[in-house]
């Protein structure tokens, strides 16, 4: 395998994230208000650091207030603008709430960042009740409850907006997250149905559908699984959490201010290649497991 160039490079860290380069100018952003949905997680806080690096004021949401409190902190230390609230994204009142609060701490929001999300590695057949609505609730619930009350407040404001939703590659062979694929169509279909529907409002709506990419979120996965992974894609290496920021930067930013109702794919040519089993691929497909 090949040397991977610093742009790919996976396990990036807060203080890689600081000073990483980057195709955009430093003030792209400039003034603006940008809310991230699971902005302490990987993906999430890959592009918190790049939005905030560009001037814009980055206001990250989850629900675990100690991670959120803590890269406001690292934010704020590279003299960079942020806020931390707690919101369930699966609660439309309290995405009611966030929304309502972030807009009079700051009387205007430009972008919203739809990263929050999770799944479980399994067989299809198995999954149960409890944890087939777990994936759904969050990842097609949480995310429609977020696009919503932002385009209604932009609405309501007169204001432009532009929304991009992290999705998953579902065009090509993704096994073990048959749960996650559902919820995330949903969305890309969503997406495309609402990017026409608020084009008169000045509201554009994007997807970004990143291959494999490493975060904290591989822990799920197994060894096996993992090991696999950089074989998923012809370039042959996974990617990383700066690739999936500068692609959602494009797409939320002016640079992409005649795009609405697409799908970006960030994998590596993966959609063109092959397979993932994010469980291990069963030996009846040429595999190791039984």
């Amino acid at each position: 395998m090949t040397d991977q160039p610093p742009s790919a490079k996976p396990g990036l860290t807060d203080a890689d994230f600081a000073v990483h380069p980057t195709v955009f100018a430093a003030d792209a952003l400039k003034d603006q208000v940008v809310v991230i949905s699971g902005g302490a997680g990987g993906i999430g806080r890959a592009i918190a650091w790049l939005v905030a690096r560009l001037g814009a004021h980055v206001v990250v949401v989850g629900r675990d207030r100690g991670r959120l409190d803590a890269l406001v902190t690292q934010l704020a230390g590279r003299g960079l603008k942020a806020s931390a609230h707690t919101a369930d994204i699966r609660e439309p009142e309290a995405v009611n709430a966030l929304f309502d609060a972030v807009w009079a701490a700051h009387g205007r929001i430009d972008s919203l960042v739809n990263s929050a999300g999770g799944q479980f590695p399994q067989a299809a057949i198995d999954f149960s009740v409890k944890g087939w609505n777990a994936v759904i609730n969050t990842n097609l619930n949480g995310t429609w409850y977020m696009m919503q009350a932002a385009a209604q407040r932009w609405r309501e404001h007169e204001h432009p907006g532009s929304i991009v939703n992290i999705v998953v590659v579902t065009t090509h062979g993704l096994y073990g997250i048959a749960h996650s694929i559902a919820a995330r169509s949903g969305v890309i279909g969503l997406s495309r149905a609402v990017a026409v529907e608020w084009a008169p409002l000045n509201i554009r709506v994007n997807c970004v559908a990143p291959g494999v990419v490493e975060t904290e979120g591989w822990n799920v996965y197994s060894a096996e699984a993992r090991a696999a992974y950089p074989r998923a894609n012809p370039m042959m290496r996974v990617g990383s959490p700066w690739d999936v920021a500068e692609a959602s930067v494009f797409l939320a930013g002016p640079s992409a201010r005649f795009v609405t109702g697409e799908t970006l794919t960030v994998d590596g040519g993966g959609q063109l290649w092959g397979e993932t089993w994010t469980t291990g691929k069963p030996a009846y497909f040429g595999g190791d497991q039984s």
